[in-house]
């Protein structure tokens, strides 16, 4: 972990440590997961593996790899074998379950051939058999299953627009759920297999539905819901024909919908949450008032426009220091989220980035507090950096150097603003994927 040098960075190290380590995804299946003889204990379930011919697993998403060396480890020689898609880079080797790479967050043609193999897989298994399927945040792009009509090119360029557009995760994934064959329920619909899932959330009310764009989950949306995402957000046209033939062909109850809650299907389909954001936040907080901080927890979770949630973040930072008296220093807040990026023009940047320039913006001059942001999954949009951390000075030494701050949060070019200033937090495959992580210090 990489973290700029500031009188903070032992203190952040730290906390960011231990907020991580909280979700740690193999660390997670093992605390969630554990074999009694032929008793296989998920949650408050138990199986009995001797009533499987087959035990299976099947997954995605970017922390799934560390996910499947723990299933491995907790099934030994009971497990026949399996298959995960991650994104690049963020592979580990394991010994029965193959470990398939794909593109993130714009989907290709590896990812495209692993979830063909996976669904066939899936596909061949029957009413004597376990599936475990394994999903973390990502996995929507890494499973792309064009339905017919629909190529790959399609949904490449669909996914694209909505990435710009600012359209929610929970928006973007009612979309992607009514162009393929995996998502919402359809994963489960196609298995006679009994289906046990453990998730790693992404999604900050932890919705079954919208977590991965929920495979094997009941899916309550509809090609009507999804044809007025594209419209809502004015992309319609922007999206290829054939995908707005097949989204009004679902609207006119041509193409058969996703199963939705209640279908009978999933009697035999269950799911254990096993992380999420606010196990990390829980974990950060500890750490800081561990280590002497009076610190408070920010409720609601972080949503919106990243540009705007910066600057109220940075604004809560200035209440603080201008005097009330119940928050004397050192203070600290913690706060949990996942803001959106409406872009503009072909800068380079992330949520978390644009959070924390917009946020040195609003705490500019301001001694001895410092803003953070960082994504948990080490990847703040397309750059290698997590996020970063800005504090009262960051301005100042922006001016100092040239650089264009508050053009570069306007042209959404934030990344090589921040890197010149040294203010980026970098980590590199962090082995979890629960939204992101904001933090201010008053010391």
């Amino acid at each position: 972990m990489q973290i700029p040098p500031s009188p903070i960075r032992s203190l952040l190290r730290k906390l960011l440590i231990r907020g991580l380590a909280a979700v740690d995804a193999r660390t997670a299946v093992c605390q969630a997961i554990s074999r009694h003889g032929q008793e296989l204990i998920i949650g408050r379930r138990r199986y009995d593996l001797r009533h499987y011919e087959q035990v299976v697993v099947a997954g995605a998403g970017k922390a799934t790899a560390p996910m499947a060396q723990a299933i491995e480890q907790q099934l030994g020689p009971r497990l026949d074998g399996g298959l995960v898609v991650v994104k690049y880079g963020h592979g580990l080797p394991t010994k029965h379950i193959i470990v398939a790479e794909g593109g993130h967050p714009v989907p290709d043609q590896s990812g495209q051939r692993a979830a063909a193999r996976l669904c066939a897989m899936a596909a061949e298994l029957g009413q004597r058999d376990l599936l475990i399927v394994l999903l973390s945040g990502g996995a929507s792009s890494l499973l792309p299953g064009p339905v017919p009509g629909v190529t790959l090119a399609d949904k490449q360029r669909a996914t694209r627009e909505l990435l710009r557009c600012g359209a929610s995760i929970r928006e973007i994934n009612t979309v992607r759920k009514h162009l393929s064959y995996i998502k919402g329920g359809r994963l489960a619909e196609l298995t006679k297999a009994t289906v046990v899932t453990l998730i790693l959330s992404d999604v900050l009310d932890d919705d079954l539905s919208a977590i991965a764009s929920g495979p094997t989950a009941p899916d309550p949306t509809t090609y009507q819901e999804a044809l007025a995402v594209l419209k809502r957000y004015r992309i319609w046209r922007a999206v290829p024909q054939r995908i707005r033939q097949h989204l009004d062909r679902g609207c006119r109850g041509l193409v058969s919908e996703t199963p939705k809650p209640g279908a009978s299907l999933f009697r035999r389909v269950h799911h254990h949450i096993i992380g999420n954001n606010t196990t990390a936040v829980t974990a950060v907080t500890c750490a800081a008032r561990e280590a002497g901080l009076r610190t408070l927890v920010h409720t609601p979770a972080l949503t919106g426009e990243a540009r705007e949630g910066g600057t109220r973040f940075g604004a809560l930072a200035k209440k603080i220091v201008r005097g009330r008296k119940q928050l004397r220093r050192p203070y600290c807040v913690v706060a949990g989220g996942e803001t959106t990026v409406t872009v503009t023009g072909k800068g380079t940047g992330g949520r978390a980035q644009e959070f924390a320039a917009a946020a040195a913006l609003e705490i500019s001059g301001l001694a001895n507090v410092w803003v953070v942001a960082i994504g948990t999954d080490g990847t703040d949009g397309p750059t290698d950096a997590a996020g970063a951390v800005v504090d009262g000075n960051t301005v100042t030494r922006a001016q100092r150097l040239s650089v264009d701050l508050k053009g570069a949060l306007k042209r959404h070019n934030t990344y090589p603003a921040l890197k010149r200033l040294h203010q980026l937090i970098t980590t590199g495959p962090t082995g979890t994927n629960v939204n992101d992580l904001y933090l201010i210090f008053v010391l």
